[in-house]
């Protein structure tokens, strides 16, 4: 796991929004801990070490971008992208999982994806992939980066400014987050019996090691 506070320390503002930018709509970003980021980043500004509105102005702004980059991408690419083969960085599984999601919610997955890992950084690739009008496209993730941005962000702010010694429960509660945020994904990928077959077989494979 990465040690966020002194990453967040080091890097600053702009590490934060390439972090932010990558994992909303590069192929790459999926890996990237958005979430718990988010958090610790709301958490510093309490104590000094960031200015919460430039901070919320820069991850918005980061979570946007990256989005657009996302749905060009994918509006660009088109099918071509479930034809590509896996590799250290790209799962074809992910984007499977993220276009079933899709497919169910429409345009709101573009708000509900942003509290998904994995989901929330496929989810605009899929809206490129899909057509989906661009106008649309917009306003959901006008919506869904300013919802995820600002109440992440500002829950580790007011827990550093009301709560004493919160220094204390960050680590804790970021656990939590990391843990909350992914239980939706590990939900999608248990209801899929083909993926259920493959988690069988892995263990299978691992107990004969």
């Amino acid at each position: 796991m990465l040690d966020l506070v002194p990453l967040i320390k080091t890097t600053g503002y702009l590490g934060l929004f390439l972090i932010v930018f990558a994992e909303s709509g590069l192929l790459v970003g999926f890996f990237l801990p958005g979430d718990s980021l988010l958090f610790t980043a709301g958490f510093l500004a309490s104590q000094g070490y960031l200015h919460i509105d430039i901070l919320i102005g820069v991850l918005f702004l980061a979570a946007i971008i990256g989005d657009n980059v996302g749905y060009g991408f994918g509006k660009r690419v088109g099918p071509r992208i479930f034809t590509k083969e896996d590799s250290l960085f790209f799962h074809k599984d992910h984007l499977l999982r993220a276009q079933k999601f899709f497919a169910k919610h429409g345009g709101k997955a573009l708000i509900l994806a942003r509290f998904m890992p994995v989901i929330r950084t496929f989810t605009p690739i899929l809206a490129g992939v899909g057509n989906m009008p661009y106008r649309t496209f917009v306003a959901y993730n006008l919506i869904g980066g300013f919802l995820w941005t600002t109440s992440l962000t500002l829950a580790g702010y007011f827990l550093g400014k009301t709560v004493p010694g919160a220094d204390q429960y960050v680590l804790p509660i970021v656990i939590v987050i990391i843990v909350v945020s992914l239980l939706p994904s590990i939900y999608h990928v248990l209801k899929d019996e083909s993926s259920r077959k493959r988690i069988v077989e892995l263990v299978k494979g691992l107990g004969k090691k």
